[in-house]
């Protein structure tokens, strides 16, 4: 019988994977020997993906989207990388839109442990690695710290309206990008590059022109907005991943890139701090890993 390690994040979604542990395993034992790791504190799901890649056949993990980057970044770095499962049971859980997993815990595990995966396109940031965005810049937080009460009933309104207050403090950074297609050079107040069509539990990509397995990022680079009313069309405009009327928003794809500035320059990688490199090469990791869609 083949080998499955189960990853859990025992905090995710505020403890309620917990109480469906019995059916997790119950799902996923059907077919597979399972052997169950609840994680330990942070940095613990890369440990040991890292250390026990070579003994399992997949590895199932069950959390956010932070547990799925802490398994796939110990897998980049493990000498065999087994297929991923994943029950997204976290509170945005972005990267699972992309999958077109079924609702619910139970489900999620039945199509972990009988889906059949599918190779996915992993970014490298200098030594780190990230699944599905790198950002820098302003509102980098505000997907992730507007609560998803306001989001359901306001949608992108919300991200302007708590976007708009900010405008008197946005910072442009003097940048030079380097991609496939040349070189953009300016003062940029946010960057983004993803591979999904959901941040922060806002859609943005029509999932039509995103495919994770095509080796290609999306980017989009902001310049510094003056008034309100810019700041409005910039983020309808980066929320649909297309450019502005004004000439504010830069969009295109690459398969690398490489972003220095004079000064210190922070970025969230899946959501998370990636620290303030003030030089940033960026790569795309064609079929990476083998992650289990749903339809």
């Amino acid at each position: 019988m083949k080998r499955l390690l189960f990853i859990y994040n025992t905090h995710a979604g505020k403890g309620l994977l917990n109480r469906r542990l019995a059916d997790v395993q119950q799902e996923l034992t059907g077919a597979w020997d399972v052997t169950v790791h609840p994680t330990q504190g942070a940095g613990d799901a890369t440990r040991v993906a890292q250390t026990r890649a070579e003994e399992f056949d997949r590895i199932v993990c069950a959390g956010g989207d932070g547990t799925l980057h802490e398994v796939v970044t110990g897998l980049m770095e493990a000498p065999r990388r087994p297929e991923i499962g994943y029950i997204p049971a976290g509170t945005t859980n972005d990267f699972a839109k992309n999958l077109s997993l079924p609702r619910g815990i139970a489900a999620a595990a039945r199509t972990a442990a009988a889906g059949v995966p599918r190779a996915v396109d992993i970014g490298r940031f200098n030594e780190k690695y990230f699944i599905y965005v790198a950002a820098f810049g302003a509102f980098t937080d505000v997907a992730y710290n507007t609560p998803q009460p306001v989001k359901n009933v306001f949608g992108h309104m919300a991200y302007m309206l708590e976007s708009v207050t900010r405008i008197g403090s946005i910072q442009a950074y003097p940048l030079r990008v380097e991609h496939d297609g040349g070189t953009e050079e300016g003062g940029f107040c946010y960057g983004m590059v993803s591979n999904t069509v959901s941040v922060g539990g806002f859609k943005g990509a029509a999932a039509d022109t995103v495919r994770l397995d095509d080796g290609l990022f999306e980017v989009v680079l902001v310049r510094q907005p003056q008034n309100p009313i810019q700041l409005q069309a910039v983020i309808r405009a980066l929320l649909a991943m297309a450019p502005d009327e004004g000439g504010l928003v830069t969009s295109f794809r690459t398969s690398r890139l490489k972003i220095t500035s004079p000064q210190e320059l922070p970025w969230t990688l899946d959501g998370e701090f990636g620290g303030a490199p003030s030089c940033a090469e960026i790569e795309n990791c064609t079929r990476a890993v083998s992650i289990v869609y749903g339809k």
